[in-house]
Protein backbone atom coordinates (compact mmCIF):
# COMPACT_ATOMS: atom_id res chain seq x y z
CA UNK A 1 0.00 0.00 0.00
CA UNK A 2 1.30 3.44 -1.01
CA UNK A 3 0.26 7.01 -0.28
CA UNK A 4 -1.38 7.20 -3.72
CA UNK A 5 -3.70 4.38 -2.59
CA UNK A 6 -5.10 6.56 0.22
CA UNK A 7 -8.42 8.12 -0.75
CA UNK A 8 -10.10 8.60 2.63
CA UNK A 9 -9.61 8.65 6.39
CA UNK A 10 -9.69 4.87 6.69
CA UNK A 11 -7.03 4.38 4.01
CA UNK A 12 -4.64 6.72 5.85
CA UNK A 13 -5.36 4.89 9.10
CA UNK A 14 -4.55 1.55 7.47
CA UNK A 15 -1.27 2.84 6.05
CA UNK A 16 -0.30 4.37 9.40
CA UNK A 17 -1.00 1.06 11.14
CA UNK A 18 1.30 -0.72 8.71
CA UNK A 19 4.16 1.72 9.27
CA UNK A 20 4.00 2.45 13.00
CA UNK A 21 5.03 0.17 15.86
CA UNK A 22 1.91 -1.11 17.56
CA UNK A 23 2.25 0.88 20.82
CA UNK A 24 2.59 4.19 18.95
CA UNK A 25 -0.30 3.44 16.60
CA UNK A 26 -2.46 2.54 19.60
CA UNK A 27 -1.50 5.82 21.30
CA UNK A 28 -3.03 7.71 18.35
CA UNK A 29 -5.87 5.30 17.71
CA UNK A 30 -6.91 4.55 21.26
CA UNK A 31 -9.25 6.27 23.68
CA UNK A 32 -10.50 5.95 27.25
CA UNK A 33 -12.07 2.90 28.90
CA UNK A 34 -14.33 1.04 26.43
CA UNK A 35 -13.86 3.73 23.73
CA UNK A 36 -17.62 4.25 23.47
CA UNK A 37 -17.35 8.03 23.17
CA UNK A 38 -14.58 7.70 20.59
CA UNK A 39 -16.89 5.66 18.33
CA UNK A 40 -19.90 7.85 19.09
CA UNK A 41 -18.08 10.99 17.91
CA UNK A 42 -18.28 9.81 14.29
CA UNK A 43 -21.52 7.85 14.59
CA UNK A 44 -23.33 11.00 15.75
CA UNK A 45 -23.09 12.45 12.24
CA UNK A 46 -25.01 9.46 10.86
CA UNK A 47 -28.15 10.52 12.73
CA UNK A 48 -28.40 13.75 10.78
CA UNK A 49 -29.10 13.99 7.04
CA UNK A 50 -28.24 16.74 4.56
CA UNK A 51 -31.03 18.27 2.46
CA UNK A 52 -29.61 19.73 -0.76
CA UNK A 53 -31.04 22.51 -2.92
CA UNK A 54 -30.52 22.52 -6.69
CA UNK A 55 -30.29 25.01 -9.56
CA UNK A 56 -28.49 27.58 -7.41
CA UNK A 57 -25.61 28.53 -9.72
CA UNK A 58 -22.65 26.96 -7.97
CA UNK A 59 -19.89 27.34 -10.55
CA UNK A 60 -17.52 28.45 -7.79
CA UNK A 61 -17.68 28.25 -3.99
CA UNK A 62 -16.02 30.20 -1.18
CA UNK A 63 -14.92 27.95 1.70
CA UNK A 64 -13.36 30.70 3.81
CA UNK A 65 -14.37 31.55 7.38
CA UNK A 66 -13.28 33.97 10.09
CA UNK A 67 -12.63 32.33 13.46
CA UNK A 68 -11.47 34.27 16.53
CA UNK A 69 -10.33 37.10 14.30
CA UNK A 70 -8.36 34.79 11.98
CA UNK A 71 -9.24 34.46 8.28
CA UNK A 72 -9.07 30.81 7.22
CA UNK A 73 -9.29 29.72 3.60
CA UNK A 74 -11.06 26.52 4.66
CA UNK A 75 -13.54 25.86 7.50
CA UNK A 76 -11.22 23.49 9.33
CA UNK A 77 -7.93 23.82 11.18
CA UNK A 78 -5.29 21.42 12.52
CA UNK A 79 -5.94 20.99 16.24
CA UNK A 80 -2.91 20.92 18.54
CA UNK A 81 -1.79 17.37 19.29
CA UNK A 82 1.07 16.04 21.39
CA UNK A 83 4.21 14.06 20.54
CA UNK A 84 4.04 14.46 16.77
CA UNK A 85 7.69 13.58 16.06
CA UNK A 86 7.04 10.17 17.56
CA UNK A 87 4.66 9.48 14.69
CA UNK A 88 6.96 10.81 11.95
CA UNK A 89 10.34 12.49 12.25
CA UNK A 90 9.01 15.64 10.48
CA UNK A 91 6.36 16.08 13.18
CA UNK A 92 4.95 19.58 13.59
CA UNK A 93 7.02 20.85 10.67
CA UNK A 94 4.97 18.69 8.31
CA UNK A 95 1.62 19.74 9.77
CA UNK A 96 2.49 23.45 9.96
CA UNK A 97 3.70 23.48 6.35
CA UNK A 98 0.56 21.73 5.11
CA UNK A 99 -1.70 24.05 7.12
CA UNK A 100 0.08 27.12 5.74
CA UNK A 101 -0.26 25.80 2.19
CA UNK A 102 -4.01 25.46 2.72
CA UNK A 103 -4.35 28.86 4.39
CA UNK A 104 -5.59 27.54 7.69
CA UNK A 105 -4.71 27.65 11.38
CA UNK A 106 -2.26 25.27 13.03
CA UNK A 107 -2.18 24.41 16.72
CA UNK A 108 0.99 23.91 18.78
CA UNK A 109 0.67 21.78 21.90
CA UNK A 110 2.50 22.40 25.15
CA UNK A 111 3.43 18.72 24.69
CA UNK A 112 4.62 19.48 21.16
CA UNK A 113 7.99 18.29 19.87
CA UNK A 114 9.03 21.45 17.99
CA UNK A 115 9.30 24.85 19.66
CA UNK A 116 6.49 27.31 19.04
CA UNK A 117 9.09 30.00 18.19
CA UNK A 118 10.61 27.90 15.44
CA UNK A 119 7.19 27.12 13.99
CA UNK A 120 6.07 30.76 14.19
CA UNK A 121 9.18 31.92 12.31
CA UNK A 122 9.10 29.18 9.69
CA UNK A 123 5.47 29.05 8.58
CA UNK A 124 2.82 31.59 7.64
CA UNK A 125 -0.77 31.60 8.75
CA UNK A 126 -2.39 31.94 12.18
CA UNK A 127 -1.04 29.86 15.03
CA UNK A 128 -2.81 28.80 18.19
CA UNK A 129 -0.96 27.69 21.31
CA UNK A 130 -2.60 25.05 23.49
CA UNK A 131 -1.58 24.61 27.08
CA UNK A 132 -2.72 23.10 30.35
CA UNK A 133 -3.24 24.72 33.73
CA UNK A 134 -0.34 23.96 36.09
CA UNK A 135 -0.17 24.09 39.86
CA UNK A 136 2.68 26.56 39.43
CA UNK A 137 0.87 29.80 38.53
CA UNK A 138 4.20 31.39 37.60
CA UNK A 139 4.69 28.65 35.01
CA UNK A 140 1.27 29.41 33.52
CA UNK A 141 2.13 33.10 33.16
CA UNK A 142 5.57 32.29 31.75
CA UNK A 143 4.10 30.00 29.09
CA UNK A 144 1.57 32.62 28.05
CA UNK A 145 4.24 35.30 27.85
CA UNK A 146 6.42 33.03 25.75
CA UNK A 147 3.56 32.51 23.31
CA UNK A 148 2.86 36.26 23.15
CA UNK A 149 6.55 37.02 22.53
CA UNK A 150 6.59 34.44 19.72
CA UNK A 151 3.68 36.14 17.95
CA UNK A 152 1.01 33.52 18.58
CA UNK A 153 -2.43 34.89 17.64
CA UNK A 154 -4.73 32.66 19.71
CA UNK A 155 -4.34 31.17 23.18
CA UNK A 156 -6.15 27.89 23.83
CA UNK A 157 -6.59 26.45 27.32
CA UNK A 158 -7.58 22.79 27.49
CA UNK A 159 -10.01 22.40 30.39
CA UNK A 160 -11.04 18.74 30.18
CA UNK A 161 -7.65 17.25 31.14
CA UNK A 162 -7.04 18.03 34.80
CA UNK A 163 -6.13 14.35 35.02
CA UNK A 164 -5.31 11.80 32.35
CA UNK A 165 -7.92 9.48 30.88
CA UNK A 166 -7.80 5.70 31.38
CA UNK A 167 -6.27 4.59 28.09
CA UNK A 168 -6.09 0.85 28.43
CA UNK A 169 -4.36 0.21 25.11
CA UNK A 170 -1.33 2.10 26.45
CA UNK A 171 -1.45 0.10 29.67
CA UNK A 172 -1.37 -3.15 27.72
CA UNK A 173 1.69 -2.18 25.68
CA UNK A 174 3.47 -0.21 28.39
CA UNK A 175 3.58 2.88 26.18
CA UNK A 176 4.78 6.01 27.95
CA UNK A 177 7.19 8.91 27.57
CA UNK A 178 9.98 8.08 28.41
CA UNK A 179 9.46 4.59 26.94
CA UNK A 180 8.68 1.92 29.51
CA UNK A 181 7.59 -0.86 27.18
CA UNK A 182 6.68 -4.36 28.25
CA UNK A 183 7.83 -7.41 26.27
CA UNK A 184 4.82 -7.33 23.94
CA UNK A 185 5.44 -3.65 23.25
CA UNK A 186 9.12 -4.19 22.52
CA UNK A 187 8.32 -6.94 20.04
CA UNK A 188 6.04 -4.53 18.17
CA UNK A 189 8.93 -2.09 17.80
CA UNK A 190 11.24 -4.88 16.65
CA UNK A 191 9.06 -5.77 13.68
CA UNK A 192 8.95 -2.14 12.45
CA UNK A 193 12.69 -1.35 12.09
CA UNK A 194 12.15 1.52 9.63
CA UNK A 195 10.44 3.57 12.33
CA UNK A 196 13.33 2.97 14.72
CA UNK A 197 15.86 3.95 12.03
CA UNK A 198 14.07 7.25 11.37
CA UNK A 199 13.71 7.94 15.09
CA UNK A 200 17.38 7.36 15.81
CA UNK A 201 18.83 9.18 12.79
CA UNK A 202 16.92 12.46 13.11
CA UNK A 203 16.78 15.26 15.65
CA UNK A 204 16.65 14.10 19.25
CA UNK A 205 13.12 13.79 20.61
CA UNK A 206 12.24 16.54 23.08
CA UNK A 207 9.35 18.58 24.45
CA UNK A 208 10.69 22.14 24.01
CA UNK A 209 7.64 23.93 25.43
CA UNK A 210 8.20 22.20 28.77
CA UNK A 211 11.90 21.41 29.02
CA UNK A 212 12.74 24.67 30.81
CA UNK A 213 10.09 24.03 33.45
CA UNK A 214 9.55 20.26 33.85
CA UNK A 215 12.28 17.61 33.87
CA UNK A 216 10.94 14.89 31.61
CA UNK A 217 14.27 13.30 30.80
CA UNK A 218 16.10 10.36 32.36
CA UNK A 219 12.84 8.86 33.53
CA UNK A 220 12.24 11.69 35.96
CA UNK A 221 8.79 12.53 34.69
CA UNK A 222 6.44 10.57 32.44
CA UNK A 223 3.55 12.00 30.46
CA UNK A 224 1.09 10.27 32.79
CA UNK A 225 2.82 11.72 35.86
CA UNK A 226 2.79 15.13 34.19
CA UNK A 227 -1.00 14.98 34.10
CA UNK A 228 -1.40 13.62 37.63
CA UNK A 229 1.30 15.59 39.45
CA UNK A 230 1.95 18.85 37.59
CA UNK A 231 -1.52 19.88 36.40
CA UNK A 232 -3.88 21.49 38.87
CA UNK A 233 -7.25 19.79 39.42
CA UNK A 234 -8.32 22.68 41.66
CA UNK A 235 -8.56 25.05 38.66
CA UNK A 236 -11.68 27.22 38.79
CA UNK A 237 -13.44 29.77 36.61
CA UNK A 238 -11.81 32.55 38.63
CA UNK A 239 -8.36 31.17 37.72
CA UNK A 240 -9.25 31.10 34.03
CA UNK A 241 -10.78 34.58 34.14
CA UNK A 242 -7.47 35.89 35.42
CA UNK A 243 -5.64 34.22 32.55
CA UNK A 244 -8.04 35.64 29.98
CA UNK A 245 -7.40 39.13 31.31
CA UNK A 246 -3.65 38.57 31.43
CA UNK A 247 -3.57 37.41 27.79
CA UNK A 248 -5.81 40.29 26.62
CA UNK A 249 -6.36 38.82 23.17
CA UNK A 250 -8.07 35.94 21.40
CA UNK A 251 -8.60 33.27 24.06
CA UNK A 252 -10.57 30.04 23.70
CA UNK A 253 -11.42 27.15 25.99
CA UNK A 254 -11.14 23.63 24.57
CA UNK A 255 -13.26 20.94 26.19
CA UNK A 256 -16.55 22.76 26.76
CA UNK A 257 -19.52 20.37 26.63
CA UNK A 258 -22.38 22.04 28.53
CA UNK A 259 -24.49 25.14 27.93
CA UNK A 260 -23.73 26.35 31.45
CA UNK A 261 -19.99 26.23 30.82
CA UNK A 262 -20.38 27.92 27.45
CA UNK A 263 -22.20 30.79 29.13
CA UNK A 264 -19.49 31.08 31.78
CA UNK A 265 -16.86 31.28 29.02
CA UNK A 266 -18.73 34.26 27.56
CA UNK A 267 -19.00 35.88 30.99
CA UNK A 268 -15.23 35.79 31.63
CA UNK A 269 -14.39 37.29 28.24
CA UNK A 270 -13.36 34.32 26.09
CA UNK A 271 -13.63 34.90 22.35
CA UNK A 272 -14.07 31.26 21.41
CA UNK A 273 -15.02 27.85 22.75
CA UNK A 274 -14.31 24.42 21.34
CA UNK A 275 -16.96 21.82 21.99
CA UNK A 276 -14.85 18.72 22.48
CA UNK A 277 -14.53 15.52 24.49
CA UNK A 278 -10.82 15.21 23.66
CA UNK A 279 -11.45 12.64 20.95
CA UNK A 280 -12.97 10.29 23.50
CA UNK A 281 -9.64 10.08 25.33
CA UNK A 282 -10.78 11.47 28.68
CA UNK A 283 -14.28 10.72 30.02
CA UNK A 284 -15.73 7.68 28.28
CA UNK A 285 -19.50 7.76 28.11
CA UNK A 286 -19.59 11.51 27.60
CA UNK A 287 -21.74 12.96 24.84
CA UNK A 288 -20.49 13.52 21.31
CA UNK A 289 -19.53 17.09 20.46
CA UNK A 290 -21.83 17.19 17.42
CA UNK A 291 -24.79 16.16 19.58
CA UNK A 292 -24.14 19.13 21.89
CA UNK A 293 -23.52 21.64 19.12
CA UNK A 294 -27.06 22.92 18.44
CA UNK A 295 -28.02 23.79 22.02
CA UNK A 296 -24.70 25.50 22.71
CA UNK A 297 -24.90 27.53 19.49
CA UNK A 298 -28.46 28.53 20.39
CA UNK A 299 -27.32 29.65 23.83
CA UNK A 300 -24.15 31.61 23.01
CA UNK A 301 -23.53 31.52 19.26
CA UNK A 302 -24.30 35.21 18.87
CA UNK A 303 -21.78 36.16 21.57
CA UNK A 304 -18.77 33.90 21.01
CA UNK A 305 -17.23 31.78 18.23
CA UNK A 306 -18.39 28.19 18.65
CA UNK A 307 -16.11 25.54 17.16
CA UNK A 308 -16.26 21.77 17.52
CA UNK A 309 -13.94 18.83 17.09
CA UNK A 310 -14.24 15.07 17.37
CA UNK A 311 -15.06 12.38 14.84
CA UNK A 312 -14.52 14.37 11.63
CA UNK A 313 -13.75 11.88 8.87
CA UNK A 314 -15.49 13.35 5.81
CA UNK A 315 -16.24 16.66 4.16
CA UNK A 316 -19.93 15.97 4.74
CA UNK A 317 -19.24 15.83 8.49
CA UNK A 318 -17.80 19.33 8.24
CA UNK A 319 -20.86 20.51 6.28
CA UNK A 320 -23.19 19.12 8.94
CA UNK A 321 -21.28 20.87 11.72
CA UNK A 322 -21.27 24.17 9.84
CA UNK A 323 -24.98 23.83 9.05
CA UNK A 324 -25.68 23.23 12.74
CA UNK A 325 -23.95 26.50 13.58
CA UNK A 326 -20.26 25.80 14.15
CA UNK A 327 -17.92 28.53 12.85
CA UNK A 328 -15.29 25.89 11.97
CA UNK A 329 -14.14 22.42 12.98
CA UNK A 330 -10.87 21.09 14.36
CA UNK A 331 -9.26 17.91 13.07
CA UNK A 332 -6.81 15.70 14.96
CA UNK A 333 -6.58 12.04 14.04
CA UNK A 334 -7.64 13.08 10.54
CA UNK A 335 -4.14 14.51 9.96
CA UNK A 336 -2.19 12.36 12.44
CA UNK A 337 -2.71 9.13 10.48
CA UNK A 338 -1.46 10.75 7.24
CA UNK A 339 1.47 12.27 9.15
CA UNK A 340 2.43 8.84 10.46
CA UNK A 341 1.95 7.28 7.04
CA UNK A 342 3.97 9.72 4.93
CA UNK A 343 5.00 12.92 6.70
CA UNK A 344 4.19 16.22 5.02
CA UNK A 345 3.16 14.53 1.78
CA UNK A 346 0.55 12.57 3.72
CA UNK A 347 -0.83 15.60 5.56
CA UNK A 348 -0.96 17.61 2.31
CA UNK A 349 -2.88 14.85 0.58
CA UNK A 350 -5.35 14.49 3.47
CA UNK A 351 -6.06 18.23 3.71
CA UNK A 352 -6.43 18.41 -0.07
CA UNK A 353 -8.98 15.63 0.01
CA UNK A 354 -10.97 17.25 2.81
CA UNK A 355 -11.03 20.59 0.99
CA UNK A 356 -12.16 18.91 -2.25
CA UNK A 357 -14.89 17.00 -0.41
CA UNK A 358 -16.16 20.21 1.20
CA UNK A 359 -16.18 22.09 -2.11
CA UNK A 360 -17.96 19.22 -3.87
CA UNK A 361 -20.44 18.91 -1.01
CA UNK A 362 -21.21 22.64 -1.04
CA UNK A 363 -21.91 22.53 -4.77
CA UNK A 364 -24.19 19.53 -4.35
CA UNK A 365 -25.92 21.34 -1.47
CA UNK A 366 -26.50 24.41 -3.65
CA UNK A 367 -24.32 26.68 -1.48
CA UNK A 368 -21.66 29.06 -2.75
CA UNK A 369 -20.43 30.24 0.66
CA UNK A 370 -20.21 28.79 4.14
CA UNK A 371 -22.75 31.25 5.57
CA UNK A 372 -25.41 29.72 3.29
CA UNK A 373 -25.19 26.45 5.24
CA UNK A 374 -28.03 26.55 7.80
CA UNK A 375 -30.22 24.15 9.73
CA UNK A 376 -32.69 24.29 6.86
CA UNK A 377 -30.16 22.02 5.16
CA UNK A 378 -30.42 19.40 7.93
CA UNK A 379 -32.93 16.83 9.11
CA UNK A 380 -32.43 14.81 12.29
CA UNK A 381 -33.59 11.21 12.08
Amino acid sequence: MRLSDCHNFHDFRTLAKRRLPGPIFDYIDGAADDEVTYRRNTESFDHCDLIPNVLRGVKSVDTSVVVMGQKLAVPFYCSPTALQRLFHHQGEHAVAAAAARHGTMFGVSSLGTVSLEKLRKSYSGPQVYQFYFHKDRGLNRAMMQRAKDAGVEVMMLTVDSITGGNRERDLRTGFSIPFRLNLAGMLQFAIKPQWALNYLTHERFSLPQLEEHVDMGSGAMSISRYFTEILDPSMTWDDVAEMVQHWSGQFCLKGIMSVADARRAVDIGCTGIIISNHGGRQLDGSRAAFDQLAEIVDAVGDKIDVIMDGGIQRGTHVLKALSMGAKAVGIGRYYLYPLAAAGQAGVDRALDQLKIEIERGMKLMGCTSVDQLTRENLKLR
